[in-house]
């Protein structure tokens, strides 16, 4: 079993307010997330790509890189999309103690909040890296970890046409958290043609609750 489904199970026990690994099954929306961004290559082409679509998403954002591109973060917002935290530098956070792992996510959360006024924001750890210590840190102040249950593998770099195809053999559900990255043209060309084949579908694209 790949070790991000093992970890989805494992946190399925847990209740939404703690973790988020998918949403309602009830109706036909799919939720876009994106890690690694903002960046000034490619996320003004997703975006672009989105706003055809009509499509809402949630941006996992990397400190540092909402410190170089503060634009980019605003022009996220204001084509109502959503912000989360991906940690201030995208460290291995395995090899981080609790109190590091917090210094990222706070320092993260203090630049976002300058922009959309949210106090904390849903985090996304680096690589999905589960710890129950972290987990249980955060819902003891009322924070959650947002995961994901539907991975693209657009980061394994291979040929966009082909993880197409395999996201048609084994397509998204009504309620997944897909994971995608904003840090190539990869998702962009994945989306370029599954967005309209997914709409066909009758699905809709919402960004996750703040």
């Amino acid at each position: 079993m790949i070790p991000w489904l093992k970890r989805t199970q494992l946190l399925r026990w847990l209740p939404d307010a703690v973790v988020l690994t998918r949403m309602s099954r009830r109706d036909n929306t799919l939720y876009l997330t994106f890690d690694d961004g903002p960046d000034p290559r490619y996320t003004a082409g997703l975006l672009d790509l989105l706003r055809m679509h009509g499509a809402q998403a949630t941006f996992f954002l990397i400190g540092r890189q909402v410190e170089r591109h503060p634009q980019l973060v605003e022009r996220i917002l204001a084509e109502g999309h959503r912000l989360g935290n991906h940690s201030y530098s995208h460290p291995r956070f395995n090899g981080l103690s609790l109190a590091q792992k917090m210094e990222e996510i706070d320092r993260t959360d203090r630049l976002l909040t300058a922009f959309d006024g949210i106090r904390h924001h849903a985090v996304r750890p680096p690589s999905g890296a589960f710890s129950l210590v972290l987990t249980l840190h955060l819902a003891r102040h009322r924070r959650r970890l947002a995961y994901w249950s539907y991975d693209s593998l657009d980061y394994q770099h291979r040929p966009a046409d082909e993880l197409v195809e395999r996201m048609r053999s084994r397509p998204p559900r009504a309620g997944d958290i897909l994971l995608m990255h904003d840090d190539s043209e990869c998702c962009t060309r994945m989306l370029g043609v599954l967005l309209p084949e997914w709409r066909a579908g009758g699905f809709r694209f919402a960004a996750l609750p703040a």
